[in-house]
């Protein structure tokens, strides 16, 4: 009965989000007005512009922007007197007060605006994490839960000609039913985390778009344009000078256009990155993308890219800034990690373990590198309780929805490391349904754990392997339990006719920290553990690719070993400054025989 009311619940939310909230797909591409850069801060540890001392919700909160109007007035904040941030950023790394802070911050920026007749206005964030309720000129906009995904609102009849201020009060405190849940192995950035924007569109717009390869098909294309409202007739038009497409559609009554088109286009690939010009139009709207084509597939235990098998040579990323930590907020700190990764000699990356930022994902794509994108499905999750699966549902329909034109995106994953239970395994499988439904052009996976061991022989059994298309667990054998040495003999039972793939192993390693390949923390143990693991698997018959843990050396309040670990997760085989580790040169010579 549960595993049938998650399911209903998948598709209803599916639907009705579908038609209640904008995509604004390639946001980029619109008229949008930046709110990006100063903006006032309160910190708010009880949450007293938000509920009343009964703990009942203020009429006139925070969100109000009050002013004392006259010296007897009461008003007890004051957003222009008090601190300034830059946004986007996480408050984490921006003041030293809130390094392990969590709980509410308020925001406010003020901007002025000049009003356009036939146009609508959105309030765009590409993340605030975790939860926010968003006020415009002290009315309320929307609200949104979830750390890594974008939302928008609609605050055409908000906006004031002139002056204006927006209000964000974000919270990151972690809770049970929360995805991710209170356990987890990064540090919990909180903030408005990435772009803040005005989107203008027309009253009738282009709200979202498909263009792809078929399934297995290298000789058309074929997609959708889809209106914000149910509007049939309109004339839409597509297209892609390189390919010789010009077309013109109408839409139906459901304000939609689909088409398939005959076409050959030269296929994407790591070594040849090829993407392509198109522009969508219709109802007075215009979009300009750069899409790339290509397939992915299986066959038996093969990877197959554009027909021919592929190894995929991977490193897992964490959307933490290089040099500086933080959140990203730019396309250049995407471009150093990203340019780290094509040195390993790597094809692919692991965005770990959320959706990442937008600029990450059409990086990777314009440099070459495939992606494998993740919901953070993370470890304990309240598998058993609704309102979760709702909220992972929510978050994998907006990844998928923002990335579904990147055809570097290539690998959807629903779970990381997930405890084997009846409620997990309904969760997961109606998860994995709703990748099916909406997505036959990507593999499907998830980073299962390895079920254990006999006999020097590791098993790797899930009940979810039926609806993955690779087999992708995480091993650290030599660092958690038995030695790098172990590697040399360990056997591996892998009941599956799929490729499988190693989405994570690794060692902690303090760069610049030398000694005995036996000692730990050192850059000989990681580098020992590296070249014996890679051995290990690649004499495993299906062995058809690796995301090893991790890129660059990442915070972690789990990780509190003083000189050492410092609240660093030091798996990475570079430092948090940018120094390359001993391990490093080993998986870039791993990867040159493959």
């Amino acid at each position: 009965m549960k595993k049938i009311t998650l399911c209903i619940l998948s598709v209803l939310l599916f639907f009705w989000q579908g038609f209640s909230n904008p995509v604004l797909q390639n946001v980029y591409a619109r008229r949008t007005v930046t709110l990006n850069g100063t903006w006032n801060y309160i910190v708010d540890p009880l949450d007293n512009g938000y509920y009343d001392y009964r703990r009942q919700p203020l009429k006139n909160g925070f969100f109000e922007n009050r002013k004392a109007q006259a010296p007897g007035d009461l008003v007890e904040y004051n957003f222009d007197r008090d601190a300034t941030m830059t946004i986007p950023g996480d408050w984490n790394t921006q003041d030293d007060r809130l390094f392990f802070y969590e709980g509410t911050v308020w925001f406010k920026k003020d901007f002025t605006y000049t009003a356009k007749s036939g146009k609508r206005v959105f309030l765009y964030f590409g993340a605030v994490n975790y939860t926010c309720n968003v006020w415009v000129n002290g009315k309320e906009a929307g609200s949104h839960e979830g750390g890594f995904t974008p939302f928008a609102f609609d605050v055409t009849d908000i906006l004031q000609e002139g002056d204006n201020f927006v209000i964000v009060r974000a919270n990151n405190e972690r809770k049970p039913e929360n995805v991710p849940t209170l356990n987890f192995d990064w540090w919990n950035y909180g903030g408005i985390t990435r772009d803040v924007m005005l989107v203008e569109t027309p009253e009738i717009f282009i709200d979202d778009y498909l263009v792809q390869l078929p399934k297995g098909v290298n000789d058309a294309v074929e997609g959708y344009i889809r209106l914000n409202s149910p509007a049939a007739g309109i004339n839409v038009r597509l297209q892609i000078p390189g390919l010789g497409i010009d077309r013109q559609f109408f839409t139906n009554e459901k304000g939609e256009a689909t088409f398939r088109i005959g076409a050959k286009p030269d296929l994407w690939s790591p070594e040849s990155p090829y993407l392509y010009q198109v522009k969508v139009t219709g109802a007075g709207d215009t979009l300009l993308d750069r899409i790339g084509f290509r397939n992915i597939a299986t066959e038996g235990k093969s990877i197959l890219l554009n027909g021919e098998k592929i190894f995929l040579k991977g490193i897992s990323i964490h959307d933490e800034a290089p040099f500086r930590q933080g959140r990203i907020i730019s396309r250049e700190e995407c471009r150093i990690l990203l340019g780290w990764a094509k040195e390993l000699g790597c094809n692919f990356v692991r965005l770990a373990h959320y959706p990442h930022n937008e600029h990450m994902v059409r990086t990777a794509e314009e440099m070459g590198l495939m992606v494998w994108s993740e919901i953070p499905v993370y470890w304990t999750i309240r598998f058993d309780n609704p309102p979760t699966f709702e909220n992972a549902s929510a978050q994998l329909r907006a990844m998928m929805e923002r990335d579904k034109n990147r055809c570097a995106v290539v690998v959807w994953s629903v779970a990381n490391e997930t405890p084997h239970s009846p409620a997990r395994d309904a969760f997961l499988e109606n998860l994995a349904k709703q990748v099916r439904d909406n997505d036959n052009t990507r593999l499907l996976s998830m980073a299962m754990e390895v079920s254990g061991f006999s006999d020097n022989t590791n098993k790797v059994e899930d009940y979810m392997s039926r609806f993955v298309d690779i087999i992708s667990f995480n091993h650290y054998l030599g660092w958690y339990g038995g030695t790098p040495q172990d590697c040399k003999t360990r056997q591996w039972y892998i009941p599956y006719d799929k490729p499988f793939f190693v989405s994570e192993f690794g060692a902690g390693a303090l760069q610049g920290y030398h000694g005995d390949p036996g000692q730990r923390w050192t850059e000989e143990y990681q580098a020992e553990l590296y070249k014996n693991t890679l051995e290990m698997f690649d004499r495993v018959e299906g062995f058809a690719g690796t995301s090893p843990w991790i890129l660059m050396d990442f915070r972690s309040p789990r990780r509190q070993l003083p000189y050492i670990q410092d609240f660093f997760n030091r798996k990475g085989l570079v430092s948090e400054k940018g120094v390359k580790k001993a391990a490093f040169y080993v998986l870039k010579d791993f990867y040159l025989t493959k």
